[in-house]
Protein backbone atom coordinates (compact mmCIF):
# COMPACT_ATOMS: atom_id res chain seq x y z
CA UNK A 1 0.00 0.00 0.00
CA UNK A 2 2.73 2.19 0.67
CA UNK A 3 4.39 1.08 -2.35
CA UNK A 4 1.91 2.48 -4.36
CA UNK A 5 1.24 5.35 -2.35
CA UNK A 6 4.43 6.51 -3.33
CA UNK A 7 4.12 5.83 -6.79
CA UNK A 8 1.08 8.03 -6.84
CA UNK A 9 2.75 10.45 -5.30
CA UNK A 10 5.54 10.41 -8.13
CA UNK A 11 3.43 10.62 -10.83
CA UNK A 12 1.80 13.15 -9.51
CA UNK A 13 4.79 15.49 -8.90
CA UNK A 14 6.35 14.75 -12.71
CA UNK A 15 2.66 16.04 -14.25
CA UNK A 16 2.68 19.30 -11.77
CA UNK A 17 6.40 19.32 -13.10
CA UNK A 18 5.35 18.93 -16.87
CA UNK A 19 2.78 21.64 -16.58
CA UNK A 20 4.91 23.87 -14.82
CA UNK A 21 7.59 23.44 -17.60
CA UNK A 22 4.84 24.19 -20.40
CA UNK A 23 4.42 27.62 -18.76
CA UNK A 24 7.92 28.57 -18.31
CA UNK A 25 8.83 27.35 -21.67
CA UNK A 26 5.65 28.15 -24.11
CA UNK A 27 3.89 31.08 -21.97
CA UNK A 28 6.48 33.10 -19.72
CA UNK A 29 9.09 32.96 -22.77
CA UNK A 30 7.18 35.45 -24.40
CA UNK A 31 7.63 37.81 -22.23
CA UNK A 32 11.25 37.81 -22.24
CA UNK A 33 10.98 37.54 -25.82
CA UNK A 34 8.75 41.40 -25.89
CA UNK A 35 10.88 44.38 -27.05
CA UNK A 36 10.03 48.06 -25.96
CA UNK A 37 10.74 51.16 -27.69
CA UNK A 38 12.73 53.24 -26.37
CA UNK A 39 10.75 56.53 -25.47
CA UNK A 40 10.46 59.22 -28.55
CA UNK A 41 8.15 62.49 -27.35
CA UNK A 42 5.17 61.29 -29.12
CA UNK A 43 3.17 63.63 -31.98
CA UNK A 44 0.10 63.09 -30.71
CA UNK A 45 -0.70 63.01 -26.91
CA UNK A 46 -4.24 61.65 -25.65
CA UNK A 47 -5.71 63.53 -23.29
CA UNK A 48 -5.34 61.34 -19.46
CA UNK A 49 -7.01 61.08 -16.26
CA UNK A 50 -4.43 59.48 -13.82
CA UNK A 51 -6.92 58.64 -10.59
CA UNK A 52 -5.14 58.01 -7.17
CA UNK A 53 -7.35 56.45 -4.56
CA UNK A 54 -5.64 57.47 -1.23
CA UNK A 55 -7.42 56.51 2.57
CA UNK A 56 -4.83 57.76 5.35
CA UNK A 57 -1.61 58.18 2.94
CA UNK A 58 -0.32 61.51 3.69
CA UNK A 59 3.14 60.73 3.86
CA UNK A 60 2.80 58.90 0.60
CA UNK A 61 1.03 62.36 -1.31
CA UNK A 62 3.75 64.24 0.18
CA UNK A 63 6.46 61.93 -1.44
CA UNK A 64 5.20 60.37 -4.73
CA UNK A 65 2.15 62.79 -5.71
CA UNK A 66 4.69 65.21 -7.38
CA UNK A 67 5.99 62.97 -9.22
CA UNK A 68 2.79 62.06 -11.01
CA UNK A 69 1.55 65.76 -11.11
CA UNK A 70 5.29 66.63 -12.67
CA UNK A 71 5.04 63.94 -15.45
CA UNK A 72 6.59 65.35 -18.66
CA UNK A 73 3.04 65.81 -20.47
CA UNK A 74 1.12 68.57 -21.86
CA UNK A 75 -2.39 66.91 -21.66
CA UNK A 76 -3.45 65.70 -17.94
CA UNK A 77 -4.89 65.77 -14.83
CA UNK A 78 -4.44 63.98 -11.72
CA UNK A 79 -7.63 63.15 -9.72
CA UNK A 80 -7.16 62.29 -6.11
CA UNK A 81 -9.82 60.80 -4.34
CA UNK A 82 -9.29 61.34 -0.53
CA UNK A 83 -11.44 58.23 0.97
CA UNK A 84 -12.44 59.13 4.05
CA UNK A 85 -9.18 59.89 5.57
CA UNK A 86 -8.68 60.49 9.45
CA UNK A 87 -4.60 61.69 9.10
CA UNK A 88 -4.37 65.31 7.53
CA UNK A 89 -4.25 63.79 3.72
CA UNK A 90 -6.93 66.89 3.03
CA UNK A 91 -4.13 69.69 3.98
CA UNK A 92 -1.26 67.85 1.48
CA UNK A 93 -3.67 67.82 -0.92
CA UNK A 94 -5.05 71.50 -0.85
CA UNK A 95 -1.44 72.67 -0.55
CA UNK A 96 -0.65 70.50 -3.66
CA UNK A 97 -3.96 71.91 -5.20
CA UNK A 98 -3.02 75.65 -4.86
CA UNK A 99 0.53 74.91 -6.51
CA UNK A 100 -0.70 72.52 -9.69
CA UNK A 101 -3.83 73.50 -11.48
CA UNK A 102 -4.88 70.22 -13.15
CA UNK A 103 -4.61 67.99 -9.68
CA UNK A 104 -8.23 67.44 -8.55
CA UNK A 105 -9.82 66.61 -5.37
CA UNK A 106 -12.36 64.20 -4.51
CA UNK A 107 -13.34 63.95 -0.75
CA UNK A 108 -15.38 61.04 0.70
CA UNK A 109 -16.49 61.31 4.54
CA UNK A 110 -17.49 58.62 6.59
CA UNK A 111 -20.47 57.17 6.82
CA UNK A 112 -22.08 56.27 10.40
CA UNK A 113 -23.99 53.52 8.55
CA UNK A 114 -23.01 52.74 5.44
CA UNK A 115 -19.33 51.22 4.27
CA UNK A 116 -17.73 51.34 1.09
CA UNK A 117 -14.56 50.13 -0.03
CA UNK A 118 -11.89 51.11 -2.99
CA UNK A 119 -14.29 50.20 -5.89
CA UNK A 120 -16.72 53.41 -4.57
CA UNK A 121 -13.57 55.46 -4.41
CA UNK A 122 -12.60 54.46 -7.91
CA UNK A 123 -16.29 54.92 -9.20
CA UNK A 124 -16.35 58.10 -7.74
CA UNK A 125 -12.71 59.17 -9.34
CA UNK A 126 -14.31 57.85 -12.69
CA UNK A 127 -16.86 60.35 -12.49
CA UNK A 128 -14.79 63.32 -11.48
CA UNK A 129 -12.16 62.57 -14.38
CA UNK A 130 -12.72 65.00 -17.41
CA UNK A 131 -11.07 62.89 -20.04
CA UNK A 132 -11.65 59.28 -22.29
CA UNK A 133 -8.35 58.23 -21.01
CA UNK A 134 -7.82 56.51 -17.49
CA UNK A 135 -4.69 55.90 -15.98
CA UNK A 136 -4.55 54.58 -12.26
CA UNK A 137 -1.90 53.98 -9.81
CA UNK A 138 -2.02 53.58 -6.01
CA UNK A 139 -0.79 56.41 -3.26
CA UNK A 140 2.42 54.16 -1.68
CA UNK A 141 3.51 53.87 -5.70
CA UNK A 142 5.79 56.27 -7.83
CA UNK A 143 6.14 56.64 -11.76
CA UNK A 144 9.55 55.01 -12.77
CA UNK A 145 10.22 57.78 -14.90
CA UNK A 146 9.19 61.40 -16.29
CA UNK A 147 7.43 59.95 -19.27
CA UNK A 148 5.31 57.90 -17.35
CA UNK A 149 1.86 58.96 -18.35
CA UNK A 150 3.43 59.10 -22.47
CA UNK A 151 4.56 55.54 -22.54
CA UNK A 152 0.98 54.29 -21.47
CA UNK A 153 -0.69 56.81 -23.40
CA UNK A 154 0.66 55.89 -26.78
CA UNK A 155 -0.83 52.30 -26.15
CA UNK A 156 -4.11 53.51 -26.92
CA UNK A 157 -3.17 54.20 -30.52
CA UNK A 158 -5.36 51.72 -32.82
CA UNK A 159 -8.31 51.84 -30.83
CA UNK A 160 -7.16 49.66 -27.80
CA UNK A 161 -9.18 49.99 -24.48
CA UNK A 162 -6.89 48.32 -21.83
CA UNK A 163 -3.07 48.70 -20.92
CA UNK A 164 -1.67 46.29 -18.80
CA UNK A 165 1.68 47.49 -16.31
CA UNK A 166 3.81 46.30 -13.80
CA UNK A 167 4.13 47.27 -10.30
CA UNK A 168 6.75 45.54 -8.30
CA UNK A 169 7.79 45.93 -4.43
CA UNK A 170 10.76 48.31 -3.50
CA UNK A 171 13.76 45.79 -1.84
CA UNK A 172 13.68 46.30 1.64
CA UNK A 173 15.10 44.21 3.94
CA UNK A 174 13.71 41.17 5.81
CA UNK A 175 12.09 37.61 4.81
CA UNK A 176 8.19 39.35 4.53
CA UNK A 177 9.19 41.86 1.77
CA UNK A 178 11.40 39.37 -0.36
CA UNK A 179 8.20 37.08 -0.08
CA UNK A 180 6.04 39.91 -1.13
CA UNK A 181 8.35 40.57 -3.84
CA UNK A 182 8.51 37.42 -4.89
CA UNK A 183 4.57 37.20 -5.53
CA UNK A 184 3.94 40.59 -6.91
CA UNK A 185 7.10 38.99 -9.96
CA UNK A 186 4.90 36.27 -10.33
CA UNK A 187 1.90 37.28 -11.15
CA UNK A 188 3.37 40.04 -13.12
CA UNK A 189 4.79 37.37 -14.97
CA UNK A 190 2.22 35.20 -15.19
CA UNK A 191 -0.94 37.90 -16.27
CA UNK A 192 1.71 39.88 -18.91
CA UNK A 193 2.86 36.62 -20.66
CA UNK A 194 -1.02 35.29 -21.21
CA UNK A 195 -1.44 38.96 -22.19
CA UNK A 196 0.73 38.73 -24.68
CA UNK A 197 -0.08 35.19 -25.53
CA UNK A 198 -3.54 36.61 -26.88
CA UNK A 199 -5.56 35.21 -23.53
CA UNK A 200 -5.59 38.09 -21.11
CA UNK A 201 -6.80 37.25 -18.10
CA UNK A 202 -6.16 39.44 -15.10
CA UNK A 203 -4.19 42.86 -14.20
CA UNK A 204 -3.62 44.62 -11.05
CA UNK A 205 -5.37 47.96 -9.73
CA UNK A 206 -2.12 49.75 -9.67
CA UNK A 207 -0.49 51.12 -12.82
CA UNK A 208 -3.15 49.84 -15.20
CA UNK A 209 -5.22 51.96 -17.94
CA UNK A 210 -8.47 52.02 -19.48
CA UNK A 211 -10.89 53.84 -21.70
CA UNK A 212 -14.09 55.22 -20.16
CA UNK A 213 -16.62 54.08 -22.77
CA UNK A 214 -15.42 50.79 -21.60
CA UNK A 215 -16.04 51.30 -17.84
CA UNK A 216 -19.43 52.25 -18.96
CA UNK A 217 -20.06 48.87 -20.64
CA UNK A 218 -19.62 48.97 -24.22
CA UNK A 219 -17.96 45.88 -25.21
CA UNK A 220 -14.53 45.44 -25.66
CA UNK A 221 -13.81 45.23 -29.39
CA UNK A 222 -10.19 45.39 -29.48
CA UNK A 223 -6.64 43.70 -28.09
CA UNK A 224 -5.45 44.17 -25.07
CA UNK A 225 -1.61 45.56 -24.93
CA UNK A 226 0.98 45.18 -22.36
CA UNK A 227 4.14 47.53 -21.84
CA UNK A 228 6.03 45.62 -18.57
CA UNK A 229 8.96 47.80 -19.23
CA UNK A 230 7.73 50.83 -17.91
CA UNK A 231 6.39 50.41 -14.78
CA UNK A 232 5.64 52.35 -11.16
CA UNK A 233 7.04 51.10 -7.84
CA UNK A 234 5.35 50.45 -4.88
CA UNK A 235 7.25 51.32 -1.32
Amino acid sequence: MIEYLFYAVFILFQSAFIVQLYFILLKHTRLRSYQEEEWQESADQLPVSVIICARNEQKNLEENLPLVLEQDYKNFEVVVVNDCSSDDSHLVLQRYAAQYPHLKIVNISEHARFKHGKKFAVTLGIKAASHEYLLFTDADCRPASQHWVDLIQRKFQGGREIVLGYSPYARKGGILNALIRFETFFTGLNYLSFSLAGRPYMGVGRNLAYTRSLFSGIRVSHPIFTFPQETTTCL
